[in-house]
């Protein structure tokens, strides 16, 4: 069973593709950007208008191919200047939630060896 855990690597294709590709043309462009489409990840493609994105994951024995359309809303696409943008699965549940995830940054993660 495909899962969306902490684990799993994220990464957004940030060009539009054509929406008519389906699942063997979205893995060939997964390879074409030298990457594994049979890995432990999920890619995420949007389309011109930003109203529709696929989601796209190897389930261990089948591809999972999974779509999302707004019918008034557009999803907040980063702006980053690389091809592919790598994303936290938390990440993509804000940018399917509507968040514009450049927008929300994190306190940076702290260890402490004493109290007080």
């Amino acid at each position: 069973m495909f899962k969306l855990d902490a684990k799993l690597a994220v990464y957004l294709h940030r060009d539009a593709i054509d929406f008519r590709k389906s699942i063997n043309g979205l893995a060939a462009l997964v390879e074409a950007g030298g990457m594994d489409p049979f890995g432990p990840a999920l890619y995420a493609f949007s389309n011109r208008h930003r109203n529709r994105i696929k989601l796209l994951g190897w389930g261990g024995n089948g591809f999972w191919l999974l779509m999302k359309r707004l019918e008034e809303d557009r999803f907040v696409w980063p702006r980053r200047a690389q091809a592919v943008v790598a994303l936290t699965p938390e990440q993509l549940h804000w940018l399917l939630d509507g968040i514009d995830i450049e927008a929300v940054r994190r306190h940076p993660a702290r260890q402490y060896r004493h109290a007080g």
